[in-house]
């Protein structure tokens, strides 16, 4: 019996519903062995009684009985599998092993299959087994008990989709009957690819909040840079207002010390005077009290005709000095110093608000394809004039036939802001167009016609083209003008950018289609309108 044991290999002593050795084996009159409880479980709930293995269906519940050679044989292998093994592997980390029943061993695998951790030794058996090669193998882990059910004490070799659980296969017959379950492949499977598609959408998530950080980040910059071009701006205007004060401040001061020593100087004269006289008059008084004192009869009557002719002297009676008035003079200082500050703030407010649109300047080029006939553009599409001449070119739908041109470039949101030059026109008119306008014969420039424009006519008569229109009044003819749209603002509006002032503004526009800046040079009036608009960059 002991040689026989030796030719015979485990898994020939395996319950095929356990996958252990056989404890208490029986056998069914098919011919196939298993373990007594395990067979009397799998019949407790399954009907009809039929073999795991084969399917044969029995017609009446076999009795069992314990099959006592596979019992003997089953023992004798568990026995010796038992036995202690003494090539431990020097210096190396221990790792339970459960098969080894002496000194435990380092694991090399563990068997999902038989929950057991084997050596370098008890692990042959499972790679050259025919039956225990199909055992699934991993690295060793511990805890190879929490694979088991609780409740069956069977391998969760299942995976129930319902209840989103490892189970066993008895589960299926019980709590699972009706629930959809899958092999625990399958559900690794799917759960892996559940797992693959949550991490995309992870990294997805967190490269959009990578990317919300970055916009974060460089708000915080443009605030910096903002809040530092503000405070610059607001140190120039502040300094340039207390300039304006203390300069105020010494004019006043000067004039209330000019006042002062004029009176001073008024006040030395008539004291001077005055202290002549008195001299004067005292010199007299002691000659005539000196000759009054005289016993001579002669000499008294002798010089008493001198002392007539009396020194010169002014009535002072009427004489005063008068201090000046200082009432009203701090007042007429601050009146006049608040309308000094206030067309000092207009034109520092003008001035900022002119840096700030500024900013969005964009780089304009004509169209040659929208240029009436009559128009001739510079090379590099910066300048456009009138020539009194029609040139044959297509008549595209594009085509203005009045003296005007847009630019290449089209704007459907944000802000935008360009400059041109106007000097030695007699007459034009600027400013931006939707896309839908009429192009062909006569046109009437008004928002309400697809046109934001203001024109100077007839020399001196600026107008914004609204509806209905706008006299301006100007109190310089611009040479240079900027045009600022704020398109969800709704917002055009036209400055004199050498003056720095505001020359009107088109408010609570509509935009709904794409805005095209638009450049008229108007008629060329024989040569009295021949200079170009010229776009211009900002200075």
């Amino acid at each position: 019996m002991s040689a026989a044991s030796c030719l015979l290999t485990e898994d020939q002593f395996l319950c095929s519903i356990c996958l252990d050795v056989f404890t208490d084996p029986v056998t069914l009159s098919c011919g196939h062995n298993f373990c007594k409880s395990c067979i009397t479980e799998h019949w407790d709930v399954k009907v009809p009684h039929d073999c795991p293995n084969c399917k044969e269906v029995f017609k009446t519940r076999p009795e069992l009985k314990v099959n006592t050679f596979i019992s003997e044989m089953a023992a004798q292998f568990r026995q010796k599998a038992q036995q202690p093994q003494t090539n431990e592997f020097p210096n190396q980390e221990k790792f339970p092993v459960t098969s080894c029943t002496g000194t435990k061993l380092k694991a090399l695998k563990s068997c999902l299959v038989c929950l057991v951790s084997y050596c370098e030794t008890h692990l042959e058996p499972h790679l050259t087994a025919s039956r225990l090669k199909s055992h699934q193998l991993i690295d060793p882990v511990e805890n190879l008990e929490g694979r088991m059910c609780e409740k069956h004490n069977k391998l969760l070799e299942l995976f129930c989709k319902n209840d989103q659980m490892c189970v066993c296969m008895m589960c299926t017959y019980s709590d699972h009957k009706t629930h959809d379950v899958v092999p625990l492949r399958e559900g690794y499977e799917g759960k892996k690819a559940e797992l693959g598609k949550t991490e995309a959408e992870i990294q997805q998530m967190i490269q959009k909040r990578r990317l919300k950080l970055e916009e974060f980040k460089q708000s915080v910059e443009l605030s910096k840079k903002n809040a530092d071009r503000e405070m610059a701006e607001g140190v120039q205007v502040f300094s340039a207002l207390m300039e304006t004060v203390e300069r105020r401040l010494n004019n006043l001061t000067d004039t209330i010390k000019e006042k002062q020593r004029e009176t001073e100087e008024q006040a030395e004269g008539f004291i001077k005077e005055l202290q002549q006289e008195i001299s004067e008059l005292e010199k007299r008084s002691s000659e005539v009290k000196k000759l009054s004192r005289s016993e001579d009869h002669l000499h008294l009557l002798q010089n008493i005709t001198a002392l007539n002719a009396a020194p010169p002297t002014k009535n002072w009676t009427g004489v005063r000095v008068h201090p000046p008035s200082y009432e009203g003079t701090v007042e007429r200082a601050v009146k006049q110093l608040e309308e000094t500050l206030s067309e000092h703030m207009k034109k520092l407010i003008s001035e900022a608000e002119l840096k700030r649109v500024q900013q969005y300047e964009v780089d304009l080029t004509l169209d040659p394809d929208t240029a009436s006939p009559y128009l001739i553009l510079s090379d590099d599409g910066k300048q456009v004039h009138d020539s009194d001449v029609r040139k044959i070119l297509p008549n595209n739908p594009e085509r203005f036939d009045c003296p005007c041109v847009l630019s290449k470039q089209s704007f459907s949101s944000g802000r935008f802001y360009f400059e041109v030059q106007v000097k030695g026109k007699t007459e034009w008119a600027l400013g931006v167009v939707r896309e839908s306008i009429n192009r062909k014969g006569p046109i009437t420039l008004s928002p309400q016609n697809g046109f934001w424009t203001i024109w100077l006519r007839d020399i001196k008569e600026y107008k914004a083209l609204a509806d209905p229109s706008v006299d301006l009044s100007l109190q310089s003819d611009p040479e240079k003008v900027g045009v600022f749209v704020d398109y969800e603002e709704g917002l055009v509006s036209f400055y004199d950018v050498d003056a720095a002032a505001l020359i009107y503004s088109f408010t609570g526009c509509s935009f709904t289609e794409k805005l095209y800046p638009f450049f008229s040079p108007c008629l060329n009036d024989g040569g009295k309108n021949s200079a170009p608009l010229i776009i211009s960059p900002v200075n």
